[in-house]
């Protein structure tokens, strides 16, 4: 048995017992110096005293399990993260060690705090409240701004056309140009960074600018187009900072966090306008029916890239379709949701397994369809596929999701992938919102009853 130092534990039993620090001593047969060194931490909880402890108290020596210790260390770590609060592992287990009743009260305070959360969010939804009863997370904050905005930054596709034609960019072939612009503009140098330096990167990086030496470094393993989103993303810091800032202050974010993930979202909706320039890429979805492979191929960027783009495209002069867009892992987790249409993505509840989304990971490669009909009637249709990322090797992880493109029903017969299909509504799967939340009562793969049974 390894030394444990639970003298806090033993000190609050000896004190729930109305036992002196003396008496206790005696009766466990030690002195009352090493005790009070027990219970100061300065001398580690052993068997023999643990036996003693049983023998004399009745006490289940698990009290002092260093596996119960771990498992509270790690429950509270998981509160504190979702605080946003950085703690280290030692802090952790001197709180755990010295203060455990302490961490177990944040533990089911923090559990009491979200299921009223999960509760009111449910019942905003059930009663079609869109307001938010709950403050919102960062990324959420974030969210709902574009969403409000219907996920169209007109001033950032309006300055992406510009520098497009000033720079003299071509479709597809656009990081030679950009690596120029960079360094005669601005004096910034590109160079490749390798896996032994990304390692330093903060987790799923692909560029870092160092400001030192006024090199922006790329990762080695990104195709042309996806260096050249990355330089676009980089002169957008560069070059059009004051629109970054005004367009931040009108939107009025709550917290820094808010504000620092809606500067790097700018950035990135940018040089998405920029390599996917927004005249030329609607005219060209256009043509080809909104084929995502064929634009992938035309603009040197990936199926996901394309996914998102198209759901931007809602200038008023000119619209697109309006689409929805959502990124989704095997855990049903949802990294991304764009909606430029009045598709309301619901945040209680996961998403529904019968969504085509889903059955994208058992078939990659393949772009799936379906016409889904949703409890209230609507139906729509959506078109879905598996897409990786990050570093290829053998002893290198990626990134699996799934994305999936959606539009009303009405506008399918615009897309390619429509093509030979029934689109009856009569016929759609019906899916949901997510089982918290969800009306479909007989759903044979309802995980939790929703929250109307359970208030009932």
């Amino acid at each position: 048995m390894s030394k444990v130092f639970m003298g806090v534990r033993l000190a609050r039993l000896r004190e729930e017992r109305g036992i002196s620090q003396v008496a206790f001593a005696r009766s466990l047969g030690i002195s009352p110096s090493y005790l009070n060194q027990i219970e100061r931490n300065q001398r580690p909880l052993t068997v023999p005293v643990l036996l003693r402890i049983n023998a004399q108290l009745g006490v289940d020596v698990q009290l002092f399990s260093e596996a119960d210790q771990a498992k509270l260390v790690s429950e509270v770590k998981d509160v504190l993260a979702d605080t946003g609060t950085n703690v280290s592992i030692a802090e952790l287990r001197a709180l755990v060690d010295n203060m455990p009743a302490i961490a177990n009260t944040l533990v089911d305070l923090h559990r009491s705090q979200r299921a009223c959360v999960e509760r009111a969010d449910a019942l905003a939804a059930l009663i079609g409240d869109q307001s938010q009863l709950a403050l919102p997370s960062t990324h959420d904050e974030v969210r709902d701004y574009l969403n409000r905005r219907k996920n169209h930054i007109g001033e950032l596709d309006d300055a992406a056309e510009i520098i497009f034609s000033d720079a003299q960019l071509s479709v597809g072939e656009s990081a030679s140009r950009l690596e120029r612009r960079l360094r005669e503009r601005h004096h910034v140098g590109i160079a490749l960074a390798n896996a032994e330096l990304r390692d330093t990167w903060p987790e799923r990086a692909k560029s870092r600018f160092d400001a030192s030496s006024r090199t922006l470094y790329l990762a080695d393993y990104l195709r042309p187009g996806q260096q050249a989103f990355q330089m676009a993303a980089q002169i957008a810091r560069l070059e059009l900072d004051d629109t970054l800032g005004e367009l931040i202050r009108r939107a009025g974010f709550a917290t820094v966090a808010a504000i620092r993930l809606a500067h790097v979202a700018l950035a990135n909706y940018f040089a998405g306008a920029l390599v996917m320039p927004y005249t030329i890429f609607l005219q060209a979805a256009e043509d080809c029916s909104y084929d995502i492979e064929r634009l992938a191929s035309r603009f040197g960027v990936g199926f996901e890239a394309i996914c998102h783009r198209l759901s931007t495209l809602q200038r008023p002069s000119a619209p697109g379709l309006p689409f929805f867009f959502m990124r989704v892992d095997r855990a049903g987790n949802v990294s991304k949701r764009h909606s430029a249409a009045e598709f309301h993505f619901s945040r209680v509840g996961g998403t529904c397994p019968l969504w085509i989304v889903y059955e994208a990971f058992s078939q990659p490669q393949r772009v799936l369809t379906q016409v889904a009909r949703m409890p209230d009637g609507r139906s729509h249709f959506w078109v879905a596929r598996q897409v990786d990322s990050g570093a290829p090797g053998f002893d290198r992880t990626q990134q699996t999701f799934a994305v999936a493109l959606g539009c009303d029903l009405q506008d399918a017969r615009r897309l390619v992938y429509s093509r030979g299909l029934d689109l009856n509504p009569d016929m759609a799967t019906p899916i949901g919102p997510g089982c918290r939340v969800c009306a479909r009562a007989r759903c044979p793969q309802r995980a939790f009853p929703a929250a109307t049974e359970r208030l009932a």
